[in-house]
């Protein structure tokens, strides 16, 4: 605490956090001053919860316009997340094999896979190519945006839509080639 005896001003202004006391043995006055602190009492832990449950929810799901450039990102992370949970459960399921009793070799997945019909070839080939080539080329612009190009508005849609149109090109190709 700062104490401090000045004599008293014909106009006192009152400020919170300060007092004016008298002195008894002089007739000057002590002025008593509290030094300011940012800490407030926290309210309780049931307020706080009621007041997280009464505030709105954020509108994000309805107000936004969704089309393929803004959903670009999630199918980024959408790919890889099912390249890398389908290379985990091949091998997985390659590793037990053996232990279920399942016969899983090469020549037997190539057996298996030349039984199917042509169209149920192609459709197969081309679910398990287009996740790849669409995070390679979604990768790829990427990185080309870390370099600060096509970042603006038209450039970041064309080049979304190019990728979708070089992995599906690619994943077509890639389908037909070996038929």
């Amino acid at each position: 605490m700062l104490s401090t005896a000045l004599p008293l001003p014909r106009a006192i202004v009152r400020r919170p956090g300060v007092s004016i006391l008298k002195n008894r043995s002089s007739k000057a006055f002590t002025l008593q001053q509290r030094n300011a602190t940012n800490k407030t009492t926290p309210p309780p832990q049931s307020r706080i919860i009621d007041q997280r449950l009464n505030r709105p929810i954020s509108p994000h799901m309805t107000i936004y316009k969704w089309d393929y450039v803004s959903s670009a990102s999630a199918l980024q992370r959408i790919t890889g997340i099912l390249l890398s949970g389908s290379l985990y459960a091949c091998f997985t399921f390659y590793l037990a094999a053996p232990s279920l009793g399942i016969h899983l070799d090469s020549t037997s997945m190539v057996a298996a896979f030349g039984c199917l019909p042509i169209v149920a070839k192609a459709a197969l080939k081309f679910f398990i190519s287009m996740p790849f080539t669409y995070h390679g080329f979604n990768g790829i612009k990427h990185l080309i945006w870390d370099t600060g190009r096509f970042l603006s508005k038209n450039g970041s849609g064309r080049m979304t839509w190019l990728v979708l149109g070089c992995s599906t090109t690619t994943s077509l190709t890639l389908t037909l080639l070996s038929l």
